[in-house]
């Protein structure tokens, strides 16, 4: 779904990063709801026609239905699907980990943002395929700063991933954001120090570690929208919205409203 037609990055004012601080705040509302239903024996459509009506509720639409021909309002990849992966009516089962990737348009402008959750017992190898992806996540949210490129971002995820074993997945990317889901520029989790085009004040885009427990090769099925791990080990996924302002990042969407409707499971 990663189709870049943007040859320039357009940088945003303070009052446009505020609505796109409000788009990603729907998007992480709607995750929010989605921790809270989430469990062994949900279906993915379940999830997905909730978060449909959820984001209408919003004064907001669904920002992937529809586009680029994709049936769904989110997108739910399970165990060895990396991205994309269509909702299905097979239930969820002990052990499995659920990348939930979600958009929503709000006055024009796009929050896309993801999590993966574990359900039921997750195993501790998996489990901490699932900490180190958010640790990347984080690590390359830090290397947003004026004084760095963009490929500074991919490098700090890499290294953090790589430490671990783990492969980092080249074909797809993070991205530009704003009036359309794919802006320039694309955000690789992936790189070399000091490269790439200078990170500056009014830049947004959506930060997204894609990072597998074995190969860093992907495939597409025969569905044209899931993405799956080559080796079929698992995979995990999570993203955030930023915006540069005063030389440094600032996080649109939030993870708050998962993390509370996770602790209240337990």
């Amino acid at each position: 779904m990663k189709i870049f037609n943007r040859n320039m990055i357009i940088y945003k004012s303070l009052e446009e990063i505020e609505i796109m601080r409000e788009a990603a705040q729907v998007v992480s509302r709607t995750l929010g709801k989605v921790a809270e239903e989430i469990n062994i024996g949900v279906t993915p459509k379940f999830l997905d026609e909730m978060a449909e009506d959820y984001i209408r509720s919003q004064n907001s639409i669904p920002g992937f239905l529809g586009l680029y021909g994709c049936p769904s309002t989110l997108l739910i990849s399970v165990n060895e699907q990396v991205v994309h992966g269509l909702p299905t009516d097979r239930p969820f089962e002990d052990g499995d980990i659920v990348s939930v990737d979600c958009g929503s348009v709000f006055q024009g402008y796009y929050g896309d943002h993801a999590y993966t959750f574990e359900i039921g017992i997750v195993k501790p190898e998996i489990k901490k395929l699932l900490q180190v992806t958010k640790e990347c996540l984080y690590l390359g949210i830090e290397q947003c700063t004026v004084a760095n490129r963009i490929e500074d971002i991919g490098w700090a995820i890499q290294t953090h991933a790589e430490k671990h074993g783990y492969g980092v997945v080249r074909d797809l990317v993070g991205h530009g954001l704003g009036k359309t889901l794919h802006e320039d520029p694309q955000v690789p989790n992936y790189g070399r120090r000091g490269r790439g085009k200078k990170i500056q004040n009014g830049l947004t885009i959506a930060i997204e570690p894609m990072i597998n427990m074995g190969t860093e090769k992907v495939m597409q099925l025969d569905d044209n929208w899931t993405i799956v791990t080559a080796d079929g080990m698992p995979s995990a996924h999570f993203e955030h919205d930023i915006a540069i302002v005063d030389g440094k990042a600032v996080i649109l969407s939030t993870f708050d409203y998962i993390e509370a409707a996770l602790a209240k499971k337990k």
